[in-house]
């Protein structure tokens, strides 16, 4: 499973159509989770403040150097730096944030406003904060270049919300959601986006919670979780038929995803278990047992809101932003137009290094938004062993029509940066 967090594996997983997007007090608390050696580096550095692009996430001010840095172990690109600090679901009039807000609506009256609530954290972390402090294997592939975007070698975007979930821990909180912005290196397709958002909730219990309920620990967790969780979905979508089924997740043990009957058809909400003990043990939490869960803002968001492009979510078209308002879950998107795609192929032999994410990487750097999907449509081998791809790349713009001349020159420019970067023979 390449992917880090039951969002992750549920709202933008490859291998299901929809799959990827899964994971703060009564008021956003403001606490930043920055490494140390970045927080020093910014103090030291008069650079940054006379710089041009400067951020204030969590509290914290970061420039664009801090993030896109002229480094060998540097893959961040300027495309995703434009994205930090945009939020998209503390935005209330937003689907994102109307989403969360409906959700927190669900915690705050089920369970009398205990979950504090945290939506700002910065999603700027250290590798063992996003990996080790949730027992991502070291030889797990979320870790490599390809999938993640590191800043240096101790330092990256986020993959999950679960990065924050240690440090909670260790602040004595005990029932929790976080959610907030993350970023992976993926595919270019309507579902897939390197920027999504995710919100992961845990609730932990002491002994005196499961003494007197005839269930161990582990069942009266699992037990709690999965009434909670059902509640949330019938919240979130209505009187919908649903059913669990067993997953595995570093993290948890046991492992559940929940499964709706919505749309004739089974539809993946989130993923969830019993928090692994060695968790809670590192937290200061030995004597506890605990929950937690994960889901894709997205994920659900283009199920309950009609929306069939995940780039429609990043879009600033009134069009887009005047349909949806505070407080009204499920409004159905109505497509305001439908502009032709195009469609350019590109043929090239590829190398042992050569990675599908790494060519998205390029393609999204040229061409942006206006990018709506690269597919593998042929590959061979020769008898020298050489093996060539055929990848088809679709431009459209979700708002207007995009002219001949700006895709022919789009093109052109993924074509040389393939063939500079990649080192690559094109065809």
């Amino acid at each position: 499973m390449a992917a880090l967090t039951f969002a992750h594996h549920i709202l933008f997983s490859k291998p299901s159509v929809f799959l990827h997007s899964t994971k703060h007090g009564f008021n956003t608390l403001f606490s930043v989770s920055v490494p140390a050696p970045f927080l020093r580096r910014y103090k030291s550095s008069q650079t940054i403040a006379a710089a041009s692009s400067l951020l204030e996430l969590g509290g914290v001010k970061i420039s664009k150097e801090d993030v896109v840095k002229d480094e060998p172990t540097n893959n961040v690109p300027d495309l995703i730096f434009t994205k930090l600090g945009l939020q998209l679901h503390r935005r209330d009039h937003h689907p994102l944030g109307i989403l969360k807000n409906a959700i927190y609506e669900y915690f705050d009256t089920n369970y009398n406003n205990q979950f504090h609530k945290f939506d700002d954290l910065c999603p700027i972390v250290t590798t063992k904060e996003n990996f080790d402090d949730v027992l991502v294997p070291s030889d797990h592939v979320s870790r490599s270049y390809n999938d993640t975007y590191y800043i240096d070698t101790e330092t990256v975007l986020r993959c999950h919300t679960s990065a924050h979930q240690a440090d909670l821990l260790r602040k004595g909180y005990a029932n929790f959601l976080v959610t907030g912005d993350v970023y992976r290196r993926d595919s270019i397709d309507s579902t897939h986006y390197p920027v999504f958002h995710q919100m992961e909730g845990v609730r932990v219990f002491s002994p005196n919670d499961w003494n007197d309920s005839g269930m161990d620990a582990t069942l009266y967790a699992a037990h709690d979780l999965k009434a909670c969780l059902e509640g949330l979905a019938r919240h979130l979508f209505g009187a919908v038929e649903m059913r669990w089924v067993d997953s595995y997740f570093p993290f948890t043990n046991p492992s559940f995803e929940l499964e709706i009957y919505f749309q004739e058809k089974w539809l993946e909400v989130l993923g969830c278990g019993v928090m692994e003990q060695e968790i809670l043990k590192r937290g200061g939490k030995s004597d506890n047992v605990a929950w937690a869960f994960g889901l894709g803002l997205e994920r659900l968001a283009m199920v309950l809101f009609d929306i069939p492009d995940i780039r429609l979510f990043w879009s600033t078209d009134k069009r887009f932003t005047s349909q949806f308002t505070k407080g009204q879950l499920g409004i159905k998107f109505k497509p305001f137009s439908k502009y032709p795609p195009c469609y350019k192929d590109m043929s090239f032999w590829i190398n042992e290094s050569f990675t599908e994410n790494n060519l998205c990487e390029i393609v999204r750097g040229v061409a942006g938004d206006l990018a709506e999907e690269v597919q593998l449509i042929d590959n061979f081998t020769n008898k020298k062993g050489m093996t060539s791809h055929c990848y088809r790349i679709t431009y459209r713009s979700m708002e207007r029509s995009l002219t001949d001349e700006e895709i022919n020159e789009l093109q052109w420019n993924v074509r040389d940066q393939v063939q500079s970067q990649m080192n690559i023979v094109l065809r």
